[in-house]
């Protein structure tokens, strides 16, 4: 999906009254989120993972943990414009967040969509799990699937082509609708879920040891 079909996507949101446009970033600070970070329940005024920088959101990658919506949404569309600005590496975007740091004392209840460079639009099942297509190929043995623990959590995308060099913009966009997860990459769909077991919950932003800047968080909702 293009920029401008983005831009075209919000406009056309924007006119139509049972669509409802939310920035979730407004450029100049975290209103609307909060962090759950672990390493400062025990050092309160240790540094933060997530910052505002030159009208960007950005997530320094540590200390792990997660920013996390105030609000919880249900059915909408979310454009994010990211980018790993110095090197490769690691981040994610989860959706129907609800109990926080339930694996590993980490990771909110939730389904993440990856970020990983060249991995970009995997799913991730953090408690909670969803459906696709050619599921054993994609996932692995039956006897090994789980949403918690050493499971096999990991869905793998359809494409990992899809990504710009590190420096440049990526344009993803998720939309949950129902029991439905689709996922697409600068245009190119790159998952799409259903029977999804949580139709409703926050957002999150990874810190997960890498540095990524955030121009865009849009959420578009039916």
């Amino acid at each position: 999906m293009s920029p401008i079909l983005v831009a075209s996507l919000l406009a056309a949101a924007s006119a139509v009254p049972s669509m409802e446009v939310i920035p979730l970033f407004n450029g100049r600070d975290l209103s609307g989120w909060h962090m759950d970070v672990p390493e400062l329940d025990r050092n309160p005024s240790g540094p933060k993972p997530f910052v505002v920088r030159d009208g960007l959101l950005v997530s320094i990658g540590t200390p792990g943990g997660h920013l996390v919506t105030d609000r919880a949404f249900t059915n909408y569309r979310l454009v994010v414009e990211y980018r790993f600005s110095k090197q490769p590496g690691n981040c994610g975007v989860l959706v129907h967040c609800s109990q926080p740091r339930a694996l590993y004392g980490m990771f909110p209840k939730s389904i993440e969509v990856q970020m990983q460079s060249g991995h970009a639009g995997d799913f991730w099942c953090i408690g909670e799990d969803i459906w696709v297509p050619d599921m054993e190929k994609r996932r692995g043995p039956k006897e090994n699937w789980g949403v918690d623990g050493n499971k096999a959590r990991r869905i793998a995308n359809l494409t990992d082509d899809s990504e710009k060099p590190v420096g440049q913009w990526n344009v993803m966009v998720i939309e949950c609708f129902d029991d439905k997860v689709t996922v697409w990459v600068n245009g190119d769909l790159v998952n799409a879920g259903s029977k999804a077991t949580a139709r409703t919950g926050q957002i999150a932003l990874q810190a997960e040891g890498s540095e990524v800047e955030f121009r865009k968080l849009v959420l578009v909702r039916y």
